[in-house]
This record gives structure tokens, sequence and C-alpha cells, in this order.
């Protein structure tokens, strides 16, 4: 690869996992344009891909699933390398789908992602975490723990995994809280906070952080739960992480009303902000979802 093409590529990668994700976008796009000009599909692929992670972290759903569709139901997957991404990219997009609400259409897409994956490690870890998530979203409690064993095997295979073991503790969490056990939610998630600071990865700290913040509600413990949750926030803010910055504040906001009225106004207010930056960027039928979703309607008053 042509050596101004994988700078462009590596600092969009580095960007979307290790920085503020919509500074990945100027590098990946140019990456995209380039390799496609240059005959290059397996490169136009791959940033293509990471492009829709990036927009997806940044909260630009719509614009993050207009690149991930086509790779995800694309035509020729007899291509190994396109193959691979058309699974990433189904796993991505679910991520996407679940964070609308949409747990029937994301697990729809980690199945296909699943069967894409053909064994292929990461993907497949990602097809079967994905499918966990589904599942605790749809209450299905037995399913969940199901695809998390499945997953969990797989990642406990590879101790390079730093990303895949923190957001495996994320779906843990998840778990665990589905069926009343915040404690043991708060011992999954912990580590991960850690995991992810020596990484070098501030976006998964946050999201590490909002998981232990919500735990902690759940167990009782709310003064350790309010240090947490201004953490969470506060770098889910300095990252332009809307996905995190609308319910870490929001959560935040709630539990402040009555101890510091003023600071929940304005924690509310961000989350609002964010919510509505998201929906604008999401075309007209799934902007619908995204404010009919339960938590943002009540969230936005409505």
């Amino acid at each position: 690869m042509e050596d101004g093409l994988a700078e462009l590529l590596a600092d969009g990668e580095r960007a979307a996992f290790h920085g503020a994700p919509m500074t990945a976008v100027a590098s990946l796009e140019q990456a995209f344009e380039r390799s496609a000009a240059e005959g290059r599909p397996d490169v136009a692929t791959a940033a293509a891909w990471l492009l829709g992670v990036a927009l997806g972290a940044a909260g630009r759903f719509g614009s993050a699933l207009a690149v991930l569709d086509p790779l995800a139901s694309q035509d020729g997957t007899d291509v190994p390398e396109r193959r691979l991404f058309a699974a990433l990219a189904c796993s991505t997009a679910a991520a996407v789908h679940r964070q609308l609400g949409q747990h029937t259409v994301a697990r729809r897409l980690d199945e296909r992602g699943l069967v894409l994956a053909e064994g292929a490690a990461e993907a497949a870890f990602d097809a079967e975490l994905g499918l966990a998530a589904d599942a605790v979203g749809l209450g299905e409690a037995e399913a969940a723990a199901d695809q998390l064993g499945r997953a969990r095997d797989r990642a406990e295979a590879r101790s390079d995994w730093w990303r895949q073991r923190v957001r495996l503790a994320w779906v843990q969490a998840e778990v665990a809280l589905l069926v009343g056990d915040a404690e043991a939610a708060i011992e999954a998630v912990a580590p991960a906070v850690q995991r992810a600071e020596v990484a070098g990865a501030p976006r998964h700290v946050a999201k590490s952080l909002l998981f232990l913040g919500v735990s902690q509600i759940q167990a009782g413990r709310i003064d350790e739960a309010t240090a947490t949750l201004r953490r969470s926030a506060t770098l889910a803010e300095g990252l332009g992480a809307l996905p995190l910055l609308w319910p870490s504040r929001a959560v935040l906001g709630a539990l402040l009303e009555e101890s510091a009225p003023a600071e929940s106004a304005r924690c509310l207010a961000a989350a609002r902000g964010a919510v509505i930056a998201i929906a604008d960027d999401l075309p007209e039928e799934l902007r619908t979802v995204w404010l009919d979703r339960e938590d943002v309607s009540a969230l936005l008053g409505g």
C-alpha cells in the first residue's frame, strides 16, 4: 500500500478507537476516495468500515448507516476480504440499531454477520457479542447468557484483545443487570475501566464508566455512582461522543435533581441537546424511531 494511503488509514483508525471519533472522518474519507480511485477495493472497504465506526461513535447514526449498509449487504462476498468487512459492517450497523432501540433489526444483522464471519475470530466475536446484547434488549436473559458465553470463550483465547475484552465486560454487566445482580455487574465492568485506560482509549473508558455508574445506582451506591457518571460525562463531552454524553448526563441529572438542582438542570439540558443532535442526522423514519424511544421521549418531556 502506498505510504500516504497507509498513513491516512492508520491515522483514521487511531482516532476512531483512541481519540475523538469525528477527528477520524477526514482521514478515512480521503483514504476511501483515494483507494477507490486507485482501484484498491480492499483498502476502500477497510476505510469505509472504519468510517462507519467513527460516525457511529460520534452519534452520526444516519451517516454511519449510509456507509455501513452497502458494506453489510454487498454482493461478491465470495472475496474473503470483502466478506470479512461485510461481517464487521453487519455488527457495527447492528450496534447503531440497538442504540436506536431496534433490537430485532440488530439481531438480524448480527446473525448475518456471524454467517459471513465464517469463523474469522474478530468478526465472529463481534457478532456473538452483538447477539448477546440484542437478547438483553429483548429481555431474553437465557439467550443473552448463552451468546455471552460463546463470545467469552473466544475472547479468553486472545490475551491481546483489549478492545474485545472491554466490550465483553459491558455486555456482562448488561446481562447481570437484566437478572437483577448489580454487584455482579460492578464486578464485571470495573476492571474494564482500567483496561481501557491502559490501552489509551478514552471513549472506551467513558462507556465503561457509564456502565459502572448505572450498576452502582442499581446497587444503591449513589455517591459512587454520581462521581463515576460525572467522569463519564466529562470524557464523553471532550470526545464529542454523543451516544455516551446523553445517557451519562441524563442519569446524572436525575440523580442530582434534589441535591444539586442547578447542576441537574445543566446536565439535563446537555442530554437533550445531544439527543436532538443525534436526531438531526437521522432520516425521517429512523428519526421517529429514535425520538419515540421510551427513555428519549421521557427526557424530552414527550
